[in-house]
């Protein structure tokens, strides 16, 4: 394994600086009250500047992550001082989530193609294949979410902007790796179930990360552009839906979760903010 050491500094806010966000309103969400204005803060360095997806590996702790546009993938170990490896996968292309399941890692392109990585017996490196997502190439489709459901034994796929969409849902489509093929549509999300939630007409939902709560067995969706996490059920249902302070949430680009409840969401860096982070919450007792 390559390792790449990457400046990262911990920064306990619930702990050491439980004022910071004191001019924010106080927000819970369900399966144990996540305080979302008191996260503990990992912030990274220019390697995952556009940090793009999330996965938490329970075997030793750590966090799999993608950075936008950066053939490599990254494992954070959280438990051990920070230490971060870096895998070289591909070329330069439009990297947006990233989901470890079984002895595999999966990486949704933007344009709903699905990268299967596996390492090699010596650990050192990595070969993969690259499931072309179907359909007409002039069609446009955008996704940025990607999980796997035990439900459908498959990797669940939710559109960001889809041609087949209307203002009145959103897609979700799904890939099963048994058969490496997709299928379509999986559910669809009503939107105005969503708008109805946030006080509004009509919404352009534009989801860029999903996952499973195990808490709750929901799903989880963060849209950065939207600034909500929005809860549904495992065959799309609008349950909950939350806003986000962008003082905190600047640009969440992925979302994970530990086996035992504790929410891990990522920040892309901006213009405003210069570093990307990890945020991680613990669910009250």
């Amino acid at each position: 394994m390559r390792n790449s050491c990457l400046v990262l500094l911990l920064i306990f806010a619930a702990t050491f600086f439980p004022g910071c966000f004191s001019n924010e309103r106080n927000i819970t969400l369900p399966a144990g009250n996540y305080d979302l204005n008191n996260p503990a803060k990992l912030v990274l360095n220019d390697a995952l500047a556009e940090i793009s997806g999330l996965s938490f590996y329970n075997r030793d702790s750590s966090v799999f992550a993608i950075s936008d546009e950066v053939g490599s993938l990254f494992k954070i170990h959280l438990n051990k001082g920070f230490r971060t490896e870096q895998w070289k996968f591909d070329k330069k292309r439009d990297y947006e989530d990233v989901v470890q399941w079984g002895n595999s890692v999966y990486i949704l392109e933007s344009n709903g193609n699905i990268q299967t990585l596996n390492f090699s017996k010596e650990g050192d490196t990595i070969y993969n294949k690259r499931s072309i997502f179907p359909g007409d190439n002039k069609k446009k489709n955008e996704f940025e979410s990607l999980y796997y459901d035990d439900q459908y034994k498959g990797f669940v796929m939710i559109c960001k902007d889809c041609e087949d969409d209307t203002d009145q849902f959103t897609t979700a489509y799904i890939y099963d790796p048994a058969s490496d093929s997709f299928h379509f549509p999986l559910f669809r999300i009503d939107l105005k179930q969503i708008a109805r939630q946030i006080g509004d007409t009509k919404i352009k939902f534009r989801p860029s990360a999903a996952t499973i709560n195990p808490l709750t067995n929901d799903v989880w969706i963060v849209s950065s552009t939207n600034e909500l996490i929005v809860v549904i059920d495992r065959k799309g249902t609008v349950k909950d839906v939350y806003t986000l302070k962008p003082g905190i949430f600047n640009q969440p680009e992925g979302i994970t979760f530990t086996p035992w409840g504790d929410l891990i969401i990522c920040n892309e860096a901006g213009d405003k903010y210069n570093s990307s982070t990890l945020l991680i919450f613990k669910p009250k007792k």
